[in-house]
């Protein structure tokens, strides 16, 4: 008897390969701009912080206090002292001139011999006095970005003879007065300040002050060409020649 056809199993399916899906973590493109956004957004405030330090401490302080350093150094080599000290505010806190209602009123200084603060309402003349000039007017050259040469009575005529040199190589803007009380020693004083900022929220510039026991040519060029100009007004040094002020 004859065999019947075996019918053939059905083909065994093929399983396809399985797909490893990788796992997710969360960070779909979408979040993923967020997060460079911020991350740009964070860089772009630190490097606005930057700048407003970096510009603003050039002149928001006082133009000038980036020299301090320099002069402090050059100062000290040649044996003298240096500060850097913020100016008493007005009495009443609208007008350095109503400090002094007169040339000869008594003011009070953060520095002596005066660097900055309260003034008569008319400067000195621009020169170089033997005799002394009124402190309270000389503060006010200062205040115009004047650097003043003090010294004291008891500074031998042969250094002041020296002092007289330094002032007439250059005069513009300097201003040259014996005053009592500083002794056998000679002070180079500024007042330096930043205009745009000048008795706004408590801001009244900052006094320059270097004492020295004897005439350093060096150190003294140094503490000139630092402060000289930087008055807290913004007056330009071409201003102040020698010869002329309020009535001259």
């Amino acid at each position: 008897m004859a065999k019947k056809p075996r019918t053939p199993p059905p083909p065994r399916r093929v399983q396809a390969p399985k797909q490893r899906h990788a796992q997710r973590t969360g960070f779909d493109s979408a979040r993923m701009r967020m997060i460079l956004y911020g991350v740009a957004g964070a860089a772009l405030v630190a490097l606005v912080v930057v700048l407003v330090i970096v510009l603003g401490g050039k002149g928001s302080n006082d133009v000038a206090q980036g020299s301090d350093a320099k002069v402090r150094a050059a100062m000290t080599a040649a044996g003298c002292t240096f500060a850097s000290k913020p100016v008493l505010p007005p009495k009443d806190g609208k007008n350095f001139h109503n400090d002094a209602k007169t040339p000869t009123a008594k003011v009070k200084w953060s520095t002596f011999p005066p660097s900055g603060g309260g003034h008569y309402a008319a400067w000195a003349i621009w020169n170089f006095y033997t005799q002394p000039v009124p402190p309270d007017q000389v503060v006010h050259n200062e205040e115009h970005g004047g650097v003043v040469i003090w010294w004291g009575p008891k500074v031998p005529e042969s250094t002041v003879s020296e002092l007289r040199s330094f002032y007439l190589d250059d005069p513009t803007g300097m201003f040259g007065t014996p005053i009592d009380g500083l002794g056998g020693r000679i002070a180079l004083a500024a007042w330096t300040g930043d205009p745009s900022r000048y008795y706004k929220n408590g801001y009244y510039g900052i006094g320059k002050l270097a004492v020295c026991s004897s005439f350093d040519k060096k150190a003294f060029t140094t503490f000139r060409d630092a402060y000289r100009g930087h008055g807290p007004e913004g007056t330009p040094a071409s201003s102040n020649q020698p010869g002329s002020g309020p009535n001259g």
